[in-house]
């Protein structure tokens, strides 16, 4: 369903977008570091939680903003090669804000999906999104395990801690029907149960992913269907305060090695281009036990640029990744150049989620891999609009 179809007020609308695409957005109006006011109406995430599976898979609707990501690389039995992105995001709307008498019309959950497949025999980058409230069945997600659908889309588990992932999204040209096992348990990142996202009380998360997802299953492109098999890595993360004003946007890697382990970083940009100290990453051993890199661990250094014909942003292309402690240095190398995503329409958020390749050295042996890259705020800054 088109985003004129839900009878929702096109501000809340634009606000909902912006805020869906992460929990990390900048409020206007603060002064440096200062951290915008969250609802009473919803938790904050607080040092402590410890998260229990597989309740934890499902929705937290007592925070305001939560998603569902899934990435990864697939190849065809031709040898044909896709990356994928499907993601599910969830926007809680503080009952002080509901105008409307209580009804299964009542606009309480906002619900929005990305669908991205990256065609790289013929260079092609293809997107589709939807956007729908909860009630009536049209969208919703399940709060005792994982099942979250808008429409036809949907991804969900049995109701165990680390069962077989379904993931399910269509259009008229594409489609995407896969099957994925974890190789490895749900890791936890940060420390204490948060990921940290700034200094102030509340700026923080709740984050965990599946690094590790052995996935088959299908590709549809036009008439052609194809089976596939190939990696893939899933994120479910969930909070209700914003960022700082000084931030402007991130840059996220998920970078899967072949030694068996895992890399994820994050790097909070400021205004200033340089990164908020509480950027962090978890490295991922062979063996499952999840290590917290702090940013003083790990360096990120853009090594090229690219320009989108579209929004006319300018990229990072290319990067070097290095972690000392692992004596560990590789290039990340985007598998396609365009890989942008010009979501919503007239309430546009842009970002740039891609396939990418990783190439280097670990202990002076060389090493191999494969990833994807979120790379937010160079089209716009990412701003509450609140």
């Amino acid at each position: 369903m088109g985003i004129g179809g839900l009878g929702v007020p096109p501000l809340l609308l634009a606000v909902s977008l912006v805020v869906c695409l992460a929990v990390w957005s900048a409020g206007d109006g603060l002064q440096a570091g200062e951290a915008p006011p969250a609802s009473s109406s919803f938790k904050q995430a607080q040092a402590g939680y410890r998260f229990d599976f597989p309740g934890d898979h499902g929705a937290h609707p007592e925070f305001r903003t939560e998603w569902w990501y899934y990435t990864g690389h697939l190849r065809a039995q031709n040898g044909r090669t896709f990356g994928f992105e499907l993601t599910f995001f969830r926007r809680g709307i503080p009952p002080e804000d509901v105008k409307t008498q209580p009804s299964q019309w009542s606009l309480t959950q906002l619900y929005f999906a990305h669908f991205a497949l990256t065609d790289l025999a013929n260079g092609r980058f293809h997107f589709a999104e939807k956007v729908s409230r909860a009630g009536l069945g049209k969208a919703g997600a399940d709060e005792s395990r994982l099942r979250v659908w808008i429409d036809d889309w949907l991804a969900e588990m049995p109701a165990v801690a680390s069962g077989p992932h379904s993931l399910v999204a269509k259009t008229d040209h594409l489609a995407l029907s896969l099957t994925l096992q974890p190789a490895k348990p749900p890791v936890v990142h940060g420390l204490d149960g948060t990921s940290r996202k700034g200094q102030a009380e509340g700026q923080a998360s709740h984050y965990y992913s599946f690094t590790r997802l052995e996935t088959s299953g299908t590709v549809t492109v036009g008439a052609e269907r194809l089976e596939v098999t190939g990696l893939s890595w899933m994120d479910h993360e969930f909070s209700s305060t914003d960022l700082s004003a000084d931030l402007v946007g991130w840059d996220w890697f998920s970078l899967q090695l072949d030694d068996g382990s895992e890399l994820m970083l994050y790097r909070m940009r400021r205004s200033d281009g340089s990164s908020d100290p509480a950027s962090s990453g978890t490295l991922v051993p062979p063996d499952g036990r999840a290590r917290h890199l702090p940013l003083r661990d790990f360096t990120i250094t853009s090594t090229a640029t690219w320009t989108s014909p579209k929004s006319k942003a300018v990229y990072p292309a290319r990067w070097r990744v290095a972690v000392p402690s692992l004596d560990l240095t590789v290039e990340v190398t985007p598998l396609l150049a365009d890989q942008e995503l010009q979501t919503g329409g007239s309430v546009a958020v842009t970002y740039w989620e891609g396939a990418v390749l990783v190439t280097g050295t670990k202990q002076g042996r060389p090493i191999r891999g494969q990833g994807y890259v979120e790379l937010t705020g160079y089209a716009e800054r990412i701003v509450q609009q609140l």
